[in-house]
């Protein structure tokens, strides 16, 4: 099981792995309703990397990206989830609207994102190439959705 980790405590461990050469990839998100599309995509971004980070969008920061109805599981059940998930080695909530600061300050190896972000003009991305870091898309699953989750089951609510 992975570990749940304040800000500072993450950036300790990750100091450890750099000194023992391990590579460490980085995803992030709000992950409001874990689904198929993010645990394979998790672990595929688990498999090209020795320790995978999650950092886990804040309720407060998700409220201002996604609106007052969001999100719709609390920071403490979602990083639960994600820290027990086996491809999962450290998750860190962060409160801001983007992780860019705490990806400057982690500098990981690779930084993961789904296929719908271009990488080119993604900031977090562009940060990542400019210590030299590789920036890598994970495949979309089709059909998965934490918004098109949301729609359904407030449609099978009206019925």
């Amino acid at each position: 099981m992975g570990k749940v980790l304040a800000r500072q405590e993450l950036l300790d461990e990750v100091k450890k792995l750099n000194l023992q050469n391990k590579t460490i990839g980085l995803t992030n998100g709000c992950f409001d309703l874990l689904h198929t599309g993010h645990i394979k995509s998790i672990e595929e971004a688990k498999h090209r990397c020795d320790y995978l980070v999650v950092l886990v969008n804040s309720d407060t920061s998700i409220k201002q990206l996604k609106g007052d109805t969001r999100p719709i599981i609390k920071e403490a059940d979602r990083t639960y989830t994600l820290a027990s998930l086996v491809y999962v080695d450290f998750v860190c909530v962060f409160n801001e609207t983007s992780p860019l600061k705490l990806i400057e300050l982690i500098k990981p190896d690779i930084y993961f994102k789904g296929s719908d972000y271009d990488l080119n003009e993604l900031p977090e991305a562009l940060a990542v190439k400019s210590y030299g870091g590789r920036v890598e898309n994970l495949k979309l699953i089709e059909g998965y959705s934490t918004t098109k989750l949301i729609d359904k089951i407030r449609l099978s609510c009206q019925i």
